[in-house]
């Protein structure tokens, strides 16, 4: 007569490991073993132990705790990627030195998109990368970088180059999102990550996400003496920063978008303590329904400090910074066009 088979049908009474245990088995042998190897040899043997002694477990078990499993992560709501959370994420596993490494690759030079990237790369190792590529690749990406810049790199080109280049840029119409797709994807895995090796991470991209972050009065007082000694970077510095104000400059799909990620508590403080303008900005492209709920939580709240105000304010520039690193919105530049190429 063999051993009886362990029968488990309480949830209650697996441990934590036991929990993990079933759901590589159910995941199957392929999936499982895939997401087993990530452990480290401590929680193998743990994972493998309690594996081996479960026993049979039933179907309905298995179903309970899938479910689970599944609804704690459903119930976590809506996540945000940014620059932020995925150096805060690698900075649990890996040193400090390697965390900078891996985040100056991905950053490259300051700049929210990726003509703006190219728009602050040094114009003599720009000019060096153009001359290798062919003419009309040259040709988009001088065309889609800022003039000014463009106009320092053009005459660093070859002679021969240079004129063909410019013949292309004139000729030039429209770009197919497609071919500009395959252009980025190309400066950000040839040259960007190259780059960034080579020249470290911008100071006045790191200066901007920390001064975003400031109070306004003290940013005031902040950019009054920093002018003086350094205007240029303070110029600089300004250019990159994005501010509550900014969001304005959103096409109304891309502010709907932000409004959707946005806490409402957070938002009606926010819009509660902002200039009339920019609160009817925000109504203006919200359904009939919340705007109405938006507006009955703004004029029932009571008093509200500024600091409060801008701190939700700037809750809300980091969740639209988040969304537009995560290519979700686009954020125009000032003095550009508020046109979005598709």
């Amino acid at each position: 007569m063999g051993i009886p088979i362990k029968i488990r049908d309480n949830y209650k009474s697996l441990s934590g490991t036991e929990k993990t245990a079933v759901i590589f088995l159910a995941l199957g042998e392929e999936r499982g073993s895939r997401l087993m190897e990530r452990l480290d040899d401590d929680e193998i043997r743990m994972v493998s132990r309690a594996m081996a002694g479960l026993g049979n477990v039933t179907s309905n078990l298995v179903e309970a705790l899938l479910r689970t499993f599944t609804e704690r992560f459903a119930n976590t709501g809506s996540v945000v990627g940014s620059y932020d959370s995925t150096e805060r994420m690698l900075s649990r596993f890996l040193p400090d030195d390697r965390v900078s490494e891996i985040m100056g690759e991905i950053r490259g030079p300051a700049g929210r998109t990726m003509w703006e990237k190219m728009s602050n790369v040094n114009e003599g190792v720009l000019a060096t990368y153009l001359s290798g590529e062919y003419p009309q690749t040259a040709a988009v990406i001088l065309s889609r970088m800022r003039s000014d810049h463009a106009a320092k790199v053009l005459p660093l080109l070859p002679p021969a180059l240079r004129l063909e280049v410019i013949e292309r840029m004139i000729q030039i119409e429209s770009v197919q999102r497609e071919v500009l797709l395959d252009i980025e994807s190309i400066l950000h895995n040839e040259f960007m990550a190259n780059y960034a090796r080579t020249h470290g991470s911008d100071t006045h991209e790191r200066m901007a996400d920390i001064f975003n972050r400031i109070d306004r009065d003290t940013m005031g007082e902040i950019f009054a003496d920093l002018d003086v000694i350094l205007p240029e970077s303070t110029q600089r510095i300004r250019q990159l920063m994005f501010t509550f104000e900014d969001l304005l400059r959103l096409d109304r799909v891309s502010l709907q978008t932000v409004i959707r990620r946005c806490d409402t508590g957070q938002l009606a403080i926010a819009l509660k303590g902002a200039e009339a303008q920019q609160r009817d900005h925000f109504l203006s492209v919200m359904s009939e329904r919340a705007r109405m709920i938006l507006q009955d939580e703004i004029e029932n709240m009571g008093p509200v400090r500024m600091r409060d105000v801008h701190d939700a304010q700037a809750e809300i520039v980091q969740v639209a910074k988040a969304l537009s690193d995560d290519g979700a919105i686009v954020i125009p530049q000032s003095g550009e066009a508020d046109a979005v190429v598709y």
